[in-house]
């Protein structure tokens, strides 16, 4: 099994980076992951609290069950990822079975920053894009995507996400093998990419990289 990180600011385009690499290869290859799917369960605390917290801190996501997930694929065992609700600020009761596939995909803003993450993983990516643009996407986003209002992006933009970005996010580009510039709109470098992971599918190499 083949593990590529793929990290970046948010509105970054590693969403976009990850569907084509999965559109290229096939479903039936690759198993998307999301780190946010991995917050920890605050439901104990009251939703005003929850809200507050600081999500763009790599405290605020369980790694370890992401670990211990990514353990359980490499010895060929399902896995059942959280559903998180972004609206409530909190894991739902379903969850979403990922099967064993050749190639697993994980991406996130945080997960270059833990050096657990990136010892188990084979390609590790940054996907390197303008800040206003990642600004402009993140506000569209969690407006029609996760019921915030434009004051609490706003908000939450200058309280959490920008200073968290400058404190583990940009730092962390420095442990990747690829940048990718401009996210899924540069097609030559996702390109690249596939092709590396199609000589891994069919070769069977240890690392398409060496």
């Amino acid at each position: 099994m083949l593990v590529i990180g793929i990290a970046g600011g948010s509105g970054s385009g590693k969403t976009t980076v990850a569907q084509a690499i999965v559109s290229k290869l096939g479903d039936e290859n690759v198993a998307l992951i999301s780190q946010d799917s991995y917050y920890k369960n605050f439901t104990h605390l009251p939703f005003e609290e929850r809200k507050d917290i600081n999500y763009d801190h790599p405290d605020s996501v369980d790694n370890q069950l992401l670990l211990n997930h990514l353990d359980q694929l490499r010895r060929g065992q399902a896995i059942e990822v959280p559903i998180y609700d972004f609206s409530q600020h909190a894991r739902t009761c379903k969850t979403t079975h990922v099967p064993v596939k050749p190639v697993v995909v994980i991406e996130g803003i945080l997960i270059l920053s833990d050096r657990a993450l990136r010892e188990q993983m084979d390609i590790k990516v940054f996907v390197d894009t303008d800040p206003d643009v990642r600004i402009l996407r993140r506000v569209m986003r969690d407006i029609n995507e996760r019921g915030r209002s434009l004051e609490s992006v706003y908000d939450q933009y200058l309280t959490t996400v920008k200073p968290m970005h400058e404190a583990f996010v940009e730092p962390s580009k420095r442990y990747s093998d690829l940048i990718i510039p401009e996210g899924g709109h540069n097609e030559i470098a996702i390109d690249l990419l596939t092709s590396l992971l199609e000589r891994y599918m069919s070769a069977g190499a240890k690392n398409p990289l060496q």
